[in-house]
């Protein structure tokens, strides 16, 4: 009887714990993210990805890098391909015990919806489905990205419905299977030419189930000493107003200007940008030859090296080292800048789904919000300005993103318990 007791006692502990320890969900509520509590949630984010296949599946290498991120002041952490056939829980358990979240890519290499001629297939479906599949149920998990700069250059933007195609998919497949609303979105390379267009497009019309609910820009406008105006972030800013779902950076941190000084953050979590912006996210964690890192796991070696946990000349794992003194400038940055937004209980969303754009001549093609591609659907040649149409790929990659290819991420461009609770579990173990 007594072991029996004790059996029950430790397990109701181990509930307890975990209850306390377990971090709140992030849902979306009109333009805002917002913790369970009903706080606002601004991102506070790293690019992290190590190697190309998938970084979340060495827990020790996890802890290490959680940890210190956790210093730096960090809550969320960006990868862009992950294995869905793989055990993550090391890893997303010791991200989660830092407080931090994870913004994951469904795509991959060979999944990618190609802009030249989109498609949008069963095979592609499946894989993005296998890797919600497999982050769901992670509480850290924060949102889904259907890619990432696909659309890449000024007019290959008849991509676009096949993008929104597969956000609509796989929003239809979350709630088929019950999951928690995991936002779905997509993180654009920061096109002038298409600025706002594409972000509005994949936002756009009456039928939210078809719309993102997310909109990540990777912008690397701002380098060195700039202020709003001069940066461009003031346009920026214009055409965030009254955008429906959460918008956020979801690559920024230009190194044009070494050192880093990490003065855009001032921006977008002061009184300028956070009721618009929902955040950044800095690339990158891992030095590489684009000289991005935040850290580096050790001196660099020739590019010729084969080693198991080398790639391209440089370490993938061991104990980071802060790159200095960018990692100590984005620190003293993101710890000055602390904003409370407005809490969910005194926030009534005032926000209408922007309008479908027309289609431009040399820029924007796709026109109004056109019919939707279906699972199987591959874009056809011809200048038709809808969703069965292609455009030759003769424009120009925006400039800075152009800049930042790596390896480990294969030249992408890149709480608690009531009181109450706690007392009714230890007067059942008293009991017991």
């Amino acid at each position: 009887m007594l072991s029996r007791a004790l059996a029950i006692a430790v397990l109701v502990v181990g509930l307890a714990i975990n209850l306390i320890s377990a971090i709140p969900t992030i849902s979306v509520l009109g333009s805002k993210f917002f913790y369970g509590n009903g706080t606002q949630y601004f991102i506070k984010g790293i690019a992290y990805q190590l190697t190309e296949k998938d970084p979340l599946i060495n827990t020790e290498q996890c802890q290490r890098d959680a940890s210190l991120m956790a210093t730096l002041g960090a809550n969320a952490i960006r990868v862009y391909h992950v294995d869905p056939n793989a055990d993550h829980t090391g890893c997303m358990t010791a991200f989660e015990k830092a407080g931090i979240y994870l913004l994951v890519d469904l795509d991959t290499f060979t999944t990618a919806i190609n802009p030249t001629i989109a498609s949008w297939n069963q095979t592609q479906f499946n894989a993005y489905a296998e890797v919600m599949d497999a982050f769901h149920d992670y509480d850290n998990t924060l949102g889904f990205f259907i890619g990432n700069e696909n659309i890449a250059l000024n007019n290959q933007s008849l991509a676009a419905p096949y993008i929104k195609a597969a956000a609509r998919d796989l929003k239809a497949y979350r709630s088929s299977k019950g999951y928690r609303e995991i936002p779905v979105g997509y993180s654009a390379a920061d096109i002038s030419e298409l600025r706002p267009m594409l972000q509005n497009y994949l936002a756009c019309g009456t039928n939210t189930s078809e719309a993102i609910d997310m909109f990540g820009l990777n912008a690397y406008e701002w380098c060195g000493q700039h202020n709003l105006q001069d940066s461009g972030y003031s346009l920026l800013n214009t055409y965030a107003e009254g955008y429906s779902v959460p918008i956020f950076f979801s690559e920024t941190g230009c190194n044009t200007v070494k050192p880093r000084d990490f003065q855009d953050q001032t921006a977008i979590f002061g009184p300028d940008m956070n009721e618009l912006w929902s955040g950044a996210i800095i690339y990158e964690w891992i030095e590489e030859a684009n000289n991005y890192g935040l850290i580096s796991y050790g001196p660099n070696v020739s590019a010729t090296v084969v080693a198991s946990d080398i790639a391209g000349g440089f370490s993938r794992m061991g104990t980071p080292t802060p790159v200095a003194p960018d990692f100590s400038n984005l620190q003293k940055q993101w710890a000055t800048l602390t904003p409370t937004g407005v809490a969910m209980s005194a926030y009534t969303p005032d926000v209408t789904p922007p309008a479908c754009p027309a289609s431009t001549a040399g820029a924007w093609l796709v026109d109004g919000n056109v019919v939707l591609p279906s699972v199987g659907q591959t874009q056809a040649t011809g200048t038709a300005t809808n969703a069965d149409a292609t455009g030759s790929p003769t424009g120009s990659a925006s400039t800075p993103s152009s800049t930042k290819k790596g390896t480990a991420n294969g030249g992408k461009e890149i709480a608690g318990m009531s009181a109450g609770l706690v007392g009714v579990m230890l007067g059942f173990m008293y009991w017991l």
